[in-house]
């Protein structure tokens, strides 16, 4: 039998994590995403009080969201392919202590997003950031994989490439190498020159060109539209349908066997950013991309 899609979105996470679970839940979504600690510091001396990670769990159980179709995203700051040492192990530090928390909360993934090459050098970063998660996996230990996500590919960042991304897991111990991967983010693919949009036979050999390369399929999906134009290297996320990508394929994406089994997460806009701390309602742009997304999701391939 066929594996089911687990579609999710990163939900406003006002009044707590928990509340960003039932949020998803009463949008009857099947994945989340959230921060576990404010994504504009480095989070390396944050750490979870159980009661926190009970009060999660809990609300994951009533929102029917198993915990592995759970992404916690690392924060933006963790650049771990920077040359400048005193950042690279603040950086470091900061991804390892998220991996700690994510273990404790027991969901399937952190994603996190390389960072820059400062030096030029890709390559060298390359080798820095799988320093940097081989450190995060020897030091926390649970089911949480971390997995490398696509980049836009603007000024020096590293992971805009298939080549890019298997070069940064290449370096990863083959002992660790099963609790980390990659996944891929829509908005970021188009932005970095990828013609997802063509056909759906172009985005086939695109996913193709990506699993070939890095040796497997990836671990999650973000599901996002583009405000900035093919090849603009610009991370503008819009709902879907209303960007230069436009909605249809993303329905040529989850007839994609690859889109199956594992998380689909929204990170397309709000429209109501200061709900109430004790306000588990949906909100209505989630709504509405659930309602196009599971359309597609029933369609026969």
């Amino acid at each position: 039998m066929a594996q089911q899609h687990f579609i999710g979105a990163h939900t406003v996470d006002n009044g707590g994590i928990h509340m960003a679970a039932r949020r998803a839940g009463s949008a009857e979504m099947r994945a989340l995403q959230c921060f576990t600690a404010i994504p504009r510091f480095y989070g390396d001396k944050s750490t979870i009080k159980p009661e926190r990670v009970e009060r999660f769990q809990a609300a994951l159980r009533d929102a029917r969201i198993k915990p592995e179709h759970v992404v916690i995203h690392a924060a933006y700051v963790l650049s771990v392919a920077t040359a400048e040492p005193e950042k690279w192990e603040r950086a470091a530090a900061g991804l390892t202590m998220e991996m700690k928390r994510s273990n404790a909360l027991g969901v399937g993934a952190v994603c996190f997003h390389p960072g820059s090459a400062t030096d030029g050098d890709p390559k060298a970063a390359a080798k820095r950031v799988a320093d940097a998660i081989t450190r995060a996996l020897k030091e926390s230990f649970g089911p949480t994989r971390l997995l490398v996500e696509n980049t836009a590919g603007a000024g020096k960042t590293v992971g805009r490439t298939a080549e890019e991304v298997a070069d940064i897991l290449r370096h990863v111990p083959g002992e660790l190498r099963e609790r980390t991967g990659y996944g891929l983010d829509t908005c970021h693919l188009f932005a970095s020159g990828w013609a997802i949009h063509e056909s759906q036979a172009r985005q086939k050999e695109i996913l193709d060109e990506w699993e070939q390369t890095v040796g497997e399929a990836p671990g999650f999906f973000h599901l996002n539209d583009s405000e900035g134009a093919f090849a603009s290297n610009r991370d503008r996320h819009m709902l879907l349908g209303d960007g230069q990508i436009g909605a249809e394929p993303f329905r040529w994406l989850l007839a994609d066997p690859r889109s199956r089994g594992i998380p689909l997460i929204l990170e397309t806009p709000q429209q109501n950013y200061e709900i109430g701390d004790d306000d588990d309602s949906a909100d209505p742009y989630d709504l509405r991309m659930m309602e196009l997304l599971t359309g597609f999701s029933k369609q026969k391939k």
